[in-house]
């Protein structure tokens, strides 16, 4: 028997208007290293569509190596990033961060929020020691949108984390590697505009919606001197950037990178429904793509048998969280299936 797959959201190649778009180019020659004219097009269809024309685009391949280059491209030596205690460069990237000499400074967050008032009262705090000048100082804010648990910024706590962030005079740094997601959920406040608006750098994620790989950065004032060099120096040039650029271009052509997370935000609403009708018990509501919810151990196993999907953490003893992840790959009939067997 097939499982049933809900373990992620880069389970398949990618769509196949990006694989028809990648043969169609296959044989046309072009200049590396994002020298190419089709990466030009993507970046200013991307930069129109953000609202910042007088930013920069640059394509990287993958989000852990996308917040290594970003954040060690923005800190000084002494520097580390504050990042909510559950985000995704505290906890899911193996040190990369740390392995570029800079620190993750976790902060509580509000369920897995970093909010303006947790961050101000720890740069206050921070501050008022009297060692402060022996600590990793604080030169970056880290959070994505969506969160690592699924939820959603408000405009008003975005624009409040701005504001601290320019009290302080930290960069202020959005990792979007499901952010399609996050811009088709209903609930969503935040645009592509909004970000360019108030983030100094962000990122717009493919390998999780639709790509076969890749994140666009966006630099809404322009990227640091000598980003590209940077980048190569960490392994983060690709020869063939036009292959990159090719799939943004795409998603970014009669609004795709929309209806793709349109898809999986649909079929996620649907299985969320079926999982409160069947009584489950939820660990926080999401309203994007991944649903978390509590299970026993025993449960967890069988369940295991038919269906691929992530233990995420111990809610208490003999009960797990566990996670489904729906995607722009994520099939109507499998929603129903999973459902049934609950």
């Amino acid at each position: 028997m097939t499982k049933l797959f809900f373990e992620n959201d880069y389970n398949c190649g990618c769509a196949p208007q990006i694989l028809k778009r990648l043969e169609k180019e296959n044989m046309n020659s072009r200049s590396g290293y994002g020298t190419d004219e089709i990466t030009a097009a993507a970046a200013a269809k991307i930069l129109a569509r953000t609202g910042t024309p007088g930013g920069d685009v640059y394509f990287a391949e993958g989000g852990t190596q996308t917040n290594a280059i970003v954040i060690s491209a923005y800190l000084k030596s002494y520097e580390g990033v504050v990042s909510a205690e559950t985000g995704h460069v505290t906890c899911h990237e193996a040190g990369a961060i740390e392995a570029t000499g800079h620190k993750v400074l976790p902060v509580p967050g509000e369920v897995d929020k970093l909010t303006a008032g947790a961050l101000r009262e720890y740069l206050k705090a921070f501050y008022a020691g009297s060692s402060c000048d022996h600590m990793v100082q604080p030169g970056m804010v880290y959070i994505s949108h969506p969160t690592e648990y699924g939820s959603l910024y408000t405009l008003q706590e975005l624009q409040d984390l701005r504001a601290v962030c320019d009290t302080y005079r930290l960069v202020l740094f959005v990792d979007g590697a499901r952010l399609g997601y996050a811009l088709a959920a209903p609930e969503n406040e935040i645009t592509l505009q909004d970000l360019g608006r108030l983030a100094d750098v962000f990122y717009i994620g493919g390998t999780k919606l639709g790509a076969l790989f890749g994140e666009a950065i966006v630099f809404p004032k322009g990227m640091p001197a000598f980003f590209p060099t940077h980048a190569k120096q960490h392994g983060a040039m690709l020869a063939k950037g036009f292959v990159t650029a090719e799939q943004f271009d795409e998603l970014f052509t009669d609004d795709l990178y929309v209806k793709l997370g349109g898809h999986g935000i649909e079929l996620a609403h649907r299985l969320k429904k079926g999982l409160a009708a069947k009584g489950c018990r939820f660990h926080l509501d999401s309203p994007t793509n991944q649903q978390f919810i509590v299970l026993p151990d025993n449960e967890v196993q069988s369940l295991h048998e038919k269906v691929a999907f992530e233990d995420w953490e111990k809610a208490y003893a003999g009960h797990t969280v566990i996670r489904f992840v729906v995607s722009w790959s994520t099939r109507e009939e499998d929603v129903d299936a999973l459902i049934a067997l609950l």
